[in-house]
């Protein structure tokens, strides 16, 4: 596996693999990579003939109360990981080749971006959808992997792809998890040891809206408050938002219909550290 650095190259790169008729599919990560991410390198290398990888800590997608100086780091790690997986390349611009000196323009995707994550983190889609676009124009894809564990930013970059008329096809995988149901994620490391016996609580309290779903619920509210009294008896999270919502469009009605698609989306903190979880089901 070659590490790219710049800009340039990469697409010089990517230009060439296009002009021998090859395909190429991305797969953009933040590091710190678990086999949620080597998953979708591998899903990449049954797409596409290629597979780039990209490794950048993107600064615009965290509030200044976020994260990002902590957010775990280790290149050597990772391009072990990526390069046993099966990715071709790994591209690790700097900043500053990603937002060069007098850099002025964003992406405000509106609608699919307002709701959920977009009302707990009001820049984070903004910086997604603009990094993206970036990444896509520097590495030139056929495809475009992401995980479903980001539930509502693969809406957002579907949405990015239609309206910016990017020639890529969106992919996106199933959640890798743990064994006792955790979705996997570079933040479970902040977890304590007692932390991390409880986390699995997420995964269980939508396991028992999607068992009422199965039994015939159908009251968007009466599912919501399903995971909400599941998650409060533990007394250990500080749930942002327990929900269920249409999967296509997270559209809430009153109640779902036969035949609808719908996800059920938890994000919580337990102790310091945010969690997220998703299940898609249909009635």
């Amino acid at each position: 596996m070659e590490i790219i650095r710049t800009v340039k190259e990469i697409q010089n790169i990517s230009d060439n693999i296009r002009k021998s008729n090859k395909t190429i599919a991305c797969v953009p990560t933040m590091g710190y990579l678990h086999e949620g991410h080597l998953s979708l390198v591998k899903i990449g290398k049954t797409k596409a003939d290629y597979v780039i990888t990209t490794l950048f800590v993107n600064p615009t997608q965290f509030a200044p109360n976020e994260d990002f100086d902590k957010y775990p780091r280790d290149l050597e790690r990772d391009s072990k990981l990526l390069s046993d997986a099966g990715s071709d390349f790994l591209f690790v611009p700097s900043a500053n080749e990603i937002y060069p000196n007098g850099y002025d323009t964003e992406i405000n995707i509106k609608g699919i971006s307002q709701s959920y994550e977009g009302l707990f983190r009001p820049i984070h889609f903004n910086g997604v959808a603009t990094v993206v676009a970036k990444l896509f124009n520097s590495t030139k894809p056929h495809y475009g992997i992401f995980g479903q564990k980001d539930f509502q930013q693969s809406l957002v970059i579907k949405q990015l792809v239609r309206d910016m008329l990017f020639d890529i096809e969106i992919v996106v995988a199933p959640i890798v998890r743990e064994t006792d149901g955790l979705a996997r994620s570079s933040r479970n490391i902040y977890l304590s040891q007692e932390e991390r016996k409880l986390a699995p609580t997420l995964n269980l309290a939508i396991h028992q809206a999607t068992k009422a779903i199965e039994n015939g619920e159908r009251n968007r509210l009466a599912i919501n408050e399903i995971m909400k009294n599941y998650i409060e008896n533990t007394k250990a999270f500080k749930i942002d938002y327990a929900s269920s919502a249409d999967a296509t469009n997270l559209s809430e009605p009153d109640f779902f219909e036969s035949g609808q698609e719908i996800v059920l989306l938890i994000a919580a903190y337990l102790g310091k550290t945010r969690l997220i979880d998703n299940n898609i089901i249909k009635i």
